[in-house]
């Protein structure tokens, strides 16, 4: 990378440190002073590393994993605040990995790791991009699709064996899928990386759809998998309230734990 290719990284992000909203590839040429071409190489180089995600259509805003700016940029980011209480609570109660992501194209970004206090545990990062078809959280995405949706998608989406659980045929996703929904979440078993296993839930903030999963160590979390469920449960209710909740009324924010 060269010099002049480094600051305008830099002054990308400092763009939306600035404007603390999302902005347009047009927005953010002009921050730039650059030409839309170069603007365009740029953020698409960043979202494939993960950190840049898609927020509304033509929108973009910076995943956490630059955390020199993301002080900054979290000031924008008022359902997040709202939330991350909620899932603190959830980390703390089941004592394993909570992830927030969202669908971004055929994978998942994710937003927000907190990951449980006990030394064997599945370790993440914000910015991470998971496959659709593999994680947890790509299934809550994929199963609020209605069927005329769904289908066409899974026949075209790339399916690649993560591990030797995944599941790469489209019709026996299409029917994992439709038992999540009978139950009201979704498992992943080894599926997307070995060993761990997953449980995830969608929730619908600000009409854009997003994903919370507990993470953990296969055998563990199978063990008190019902528990798990049923505080994944509570936490989800509450999180439906907070974001319902008005986002222009001033939030304390509780900082978490590692």
């Amino acid at each position: 990378m060269d010099v002049k290719s480094a600051g305008r990284t830099i002054d990308l992000f400092e763009a939306f440190a600035r404007a603390q909203a999302p902005l347009t590839l047009s927005e953010l040429a002009r921050a730039l002073n650059a030409p839309a071409s170069s603007c365009f190489n740029l953020v698409r180089a960043l979202e494939a590393r993960g950190y840049l995600y898609a927020v509304r259509s033509k929108r973009l805003y910076p995943t956490r994993r630059l955390f020199a700016v993301a002080s900054a940029i979290a000031a924008a980011e008022p359902w997040l605040i709202r939330l991350e209480p909620i899932l603190t609570r959830l980390r703390d109660a089941t004592r394993e990995t909570v992830i927030l992501g969202k669908r971004d194209g055929d994978h998942i970004v994710y937003l927000d790791v907190l990951e449980g206090p006990q030394t064997i545990r599945y370790s993440a990062r914000a910015g991470d991009l998971k496959p659709l078809h593999s994680s947890s959280i790509g299934k809550a995405a994929l199963a609020t699709l209605d069927d005329a949706e769904l289908a066409p998608l899974l026949a075209g989406l790339p399916m690649p064996r993560v591990t030797p659980a995944t599941i790469v045929d489209p019709e026996a996703l299409a029917a994992d899928l439709a038992r999540g929904r009978r139950r009201g979440y979704f498992v992943t078993r080894g599926e997307n990386v070995a060993d761990v296993a997953a449980i995830a839930t969608a929730i619908k903030v600000d009409e854009e759809i997003y994903g919370v999963a507990v993470a953990g160590p296969m055998q563990r979390m199978i063990d008190a998998l019902e528990r798990h469920v049923a505080t994944l449960a509570v936490a989800r209710a509450e999180l439906a309230a907070a974001a319902r909740e008005d986002l222009d009324r001033p939030v304390i924010r509780e900082r978490h734990g590692r």
